[in-house]
């Protein structure tokens, strides 16, 4: 999920311009006929291998865990991200490439990867957590990689309506720190966007990095810590993120239609924006997205405003506590730097032959 009170002055990078046509329709996607062969599912407590029926996985120590919709869900509860869950069940398709015809999610990936691993996706399987209403999933699928789609709220549905299970595409509602399977398992371990919100970076990234087979990559990203001018946010989210789901995405498009025609107006007054910027509640892209038309600058406004002001955990990390977290764990080949929404990282998990 975007930092939106870091955004709304950021000017889209070339790169973000640049990537491989996304395929025009989600039936494209929901078929392949490649078998992929991706890590089996485990009891997330016992690491035991379940078994399957059609409503159901069980674990020989007792556990059961419920199929719903097709997608096995291996939490009972959304916990702090209820708020995200409801967001993006009502705005599922608002952040896809193939909505809103620009390559905006498909040029963050691209960036974060790098283009090594862009070259290669086709080839890997991928673990997506956090993965929202799919803005990275259909890119990941365009590309040809055979991704398992995690998120710990009820978005996995909506991403399941866009993005259907096939051959090369799995969904589970799990939570990343009890992720179910064994570990060591995927090429590519992504997660953009999420890091942040959860109760501990550092757990998370641990229980992500664990994922990675040797030889494979982590690629995340973080919020960091900017020089900012005062602004009422920190306001607005205190009390926005105690409200019931309902009545804060109420509050939220209540917001976007009293400030988003001011915002307009003052979209191409640098002085008037700074202000506006420091008492307004919503985040906008009329600067950052001139290219969104109208009807999408409500709509991501709407979106992106609840993203910011409903998250229960904010951290901060700078990029060197990144690369350091990564190197205490072994990694090699780190690639950490400034960009994005703040610390963008990738790095590769050794072999035995790099010792």
């Amino acid at each position: 999920m975007p930092d939106n009170s870091s955004l709304a002055n950021l000017e889209i990078q070339p790169s973000d311009r640049t990537f491989d046509s996304l395929p025009a329709t989600r039936s494209s996607l929901a078929v392949d006929s490649r078998s992929c062969l991706l890590p089996e599912w485990v009891c997330p407590q016992h690491g035991f291998p379940l078994s399957e029926s059609a409503s159901h996985l069980t674990c020989p120590a007792g556990h059961d865990f419920p199929i719903s919709q097709g997608i096995p869900r291996f939490v009972s509860t959304e916990a702090y991200v209820e708020h995200f869950g409801l967001q993006w069940r009502r705005y599922p398709r608002t952040q896809l490439d193939s909505y809103t015809g620009l390559p905006i999610s498909g040029g963050r990936l691209r960036r974060c990867v790098g283009e090594e691993l862009w070259k290669r996706l086709p080839q890997m399987s991928v673990l997506e957590c956090g993965c929202g209403a799919g803005r990275f999933t259909e890119v990941l699928l365009a590309r040809g990689a055979a991704v398992t789609s995690v998120d710990l709220s009820s978005a996995v549905t909506a991403n399941a309506d866009s993005f259907p299970v096939s051959a090369r595409h799995r969904i589970a509602q799990a939570d990343i720190n009890h992720l179910p399977f064994a570990g060591g398992g995927y090429d590519l371990v992504l997660c953009l966007g999420v890091v942040q919100h959860t109760p501990s970076p550092e757990d998370t990234i641990a229980a992500l990095f664990a994922q990675v087979k040797p030889g494979g990559y982590l690629v995340i990203d973080h919020y960091t810590v900017r020089r900012q001018w005062a602004t009422l946010k920190p306001v607005y989210r205190a009390i926005m993120k105690r409200l019931p789901t309902s009545r804060a995405l109420g509050a939220t498009e209540t917001m976007v239609r009293v400030f988003l025609p001011v915002h307009k107006v003052c979209r191409n007054s640098s002085s008037l924006w700074l202000l506006l910027c420091r008492v307004s509640p919503i985040t906008t892209f009329y600067r950052s997205i001139p290219d969104l038309p109208e009807n999408l600058q409500k709509e991501w406004a709407l979106l992106d405003t609840h993203d910011s002001l409903t998250d229960w955990h904010k951290h901060l990390r700078t990029a060197p506590e990144i690369t350091g977290l990564l190197t205490d764990f072994g990694a090699a080949d780190i690639h950490c730097e400034y960009g994005g929404n703040g610390v963008e990282a990738r790095c590769r998990k050794p072999t035995e032959s790099d010792s």
